[in-house]
């Protein structure tokens, strides 16, 4: 079997090497342009591009799949079968009927819930109960495909965007080399429709969500700082003091206090009064600083302690 793989961020990564230890022939490698990265601003190859020229595999980093010559490319690698996996380009009708096999997508969410840019951290905003990978075969629509394999993963209540994203990227590589094994072994995979109910869209992240709104239930606000970690990283203000919010749990708490006031400061963490209960704030960035637990922050700031 002749493979193209597209990819681009650290998701895609172990999905690559499922590819390339299946024993199907991995031709190229598509992923996203160089792009300014750091505080140099520097191009910067993508986490694919780094795993696919370690390997020795060719890479392909067009603007756009929608150009006629670019499309001719792809085709001259004649492959049976390509996979997409967080790659952040369209694949336009054409380029989805040039593999004999298709094209088939790792997409990180149980679908038909959270198609879509971003569905891990729109799992853990929602409050979701669990996520999982599927392992889809693609058409024209936005995930919309059927479905040839699926894994299911519970979302605890110390999951974060990062914790979940491993566990997913795992997942993923996992349902992906079971597909092609059972490809390879000559079986015909058959693909489940997705259900018409139940659909809904992860939108890409803005960091302008990150922004604490303590007017709002307390475990909006947990949810918010797990599924914003390790990026955009959750923001908010203690006792007039803008800080990044990297770790922190809702308690259930009687208050009449004004929401984002300090309640208690202590070895357990600053209690911040919500809408309904409390934020128990437990590791903060002050700006240009490091992450630190409450304790050492409130060494810097003793009289936090005071207020009760």
């Amino acid at each position: 079997m002749r493979l193209v793989f597209a990819g681009t961020p650290e998701f895609s990564v172990p999905c690559l090497e499922a590819c390339r230890d299946s024993g199907a022939e991995v031709v190229a490698v598509y992923t996203q342009p160089d792009r300014p990265a750091g505080r140099g601003r520097k191009l910067a190859p993508s986490p694919v591009k780094q795993a696919a020229l370690g390997a020795g595999l060719a890479v392909e980093q067009p603007e756009s799949l929608k150009p006629a010559e670019v499309q001719q490319r792809l085709a001259d690698y004649r492959p049976d079968l390509v996979v997409v996996v967080a790659y952040g380009l369209i694949l336009p009708r054409k380029v989805l009927a040039i593999p004999r096999l298709g094209c088939w997508n790792v997409h990180a969410s149980v679908l038909p819930r959270w198609r879509g840019a971003a569905p891990i951290q729109r799992a853990i905003l929602a409050g979701d109960a669990g996520s999982g990978v599927d392992l889809m075969r693609m058409e024209a629509g936005l995930d919309t495909g059927p479905v040839l394999l699926e894994r299911r993963t519970p979302i605890s209540r110390d999951d974060t965007g990062g914790s979940l994203h491993d566990r997913l990227a795992a997942l993923g590589a996992e349902v992906l080399a079971e597909g092609l094994r059972r490809t390879l072994a000559g079986e015909v995979l058959v693909a489940a429709p997705q259900p018409d109910h139940g659909v809904t869209y992860a939108h890409k992240l803005d960091k302008a969500e990150a922004k604490l709104d303590f007017r709002r239930p307390a475990i909006e606000l947990e949810r918010q700082v797990r599924a914003f970690d390790p990026w955009p990283v959750a923001e908010g203000e203690i006792a007039g003091e803008p800080l990044r919010i990297w770790a922190a749990r809702a308690i259930e708490l009687d208050h009449h206090a004004a929401p984002g006031s300090v309640l208690a400061a202590g070895r357990d963490g600053i209690d911040l009064a919500c809408g309904h209960g409390a934020l128990r704030v437990t590791a903060v960035q002050r700006a240009g600083g490091k992450r630190i637990g409450a304790a050492d922050y409130l060494n810097a700031r003793p009289e936090l302690r005071q207020l009760r």
